[in-house]
């Protein structure tokens, strides 16, 4: 169930250690707000696991939000040529952001992952995924736990997906450094790389902005038990990923 992937305990890393896209600089247009970026990662890892192959890829994103806290925004990253998932990944996102307390913010989210240059013949390979996050800010150190849902469909194989994550970063005073940390929780169809549809992934790192630009570097680790096939076992090995993001 990949809405429990962050389950229980998780530290969320905070500016994307799972390849999320660099935070945008934004441009207003009467109710409307309009963010973009685009990242440039060593390694797409989702939830622990290489989705690139260990290659590098490109990871552009747009995000329109109305002043209600309603927004829609697309994210996209390039992937190894394959017939199930052809070479790019597309999400679609609509969601709904408030502060419910000060310092609190509720965020629901939508998100429908498509691969536009996949093959039918392999099968179906889009999905969708229901997730819902609160973090809380406390001076510089922020925590954020999310929950995401996948019910069962054809392309997850007739299974549903539920991921949790906790995860918190810190605001290095008088300095442009920000320290994460992240653990998340997979059950379900989307944790088939072990034995038991479950597992856990965790990173650690940190974030330096500069302007327009933002560099990070994470450590990250899954428990999958190894297969002994090295062109598996490699994707969910310990790594180290670099991040290049440019908000514009």
């Amino acid at each position: 169930m990949k809405f429990l992937t962050q389950a229980c305990f998780g530290m969320l890393f905070t500016a994307s250690l799972l390849s999320t896209p660099a935070l945008a600089q934004t441009e207003a247009s009467g109710p409307f707000t309009l963010s973009g970026g685009v990242d440039v990662v060593s390694d797409y890892r989702y939830r622990g696991i290489s989705l690139s192959n260990e290659k590098v890829e490109v990871q552009p994103s747009l995000t329109l939000t109305h002043e209600s806290g309603f927004y829609v925004g697309t994210w996209g990253s390039g992937l190894p040529d394959s017939a199930l998932y052809g070479k790019f990944e597309l999400d679609l996102i609509a969601g709904f952001s408030t502060e419910v307390a000060p310092g609190t913010t509720l965020d629901l989210n939508t998100t429908y992952y498509a691969y536009p240059g996949h093959h039918n013949g392999a099968g179906p390979a889009n999905y969708v995924e229901v997730i819902g996050s609160l973090s809380h800010d406390i001076g510089p150190v922020s925590a954020t736990g999310l929950v995401a849902y996948a019910p069962s469909q054809k392309s997850l194989g007739s299974e549903d997906n539920l991921y949790l994550n906790l995860g918190l970063g810190l605001g290095v005073p008088n300095t442009p450094v920000t320290l994460n940390a992240g653990l998340g929780y997979t059950d379900g169809s989307l944790g088939a790389a072990s034995a038991d549809g479950q597992y856990l992934d965790w990173s650690i790192g940190a974030s330096y902005a500069a302007g327009p630009a933002t560099l990070s570097v994470a450590y990250i680790d899954t428990d999958i038990k190894k297969t002994g096939v090295k062109a598996v076992d490699t994707l969910y090995d310990p790594t180290v990923v670099f991040t290049l993001g440019v908000a514009f």
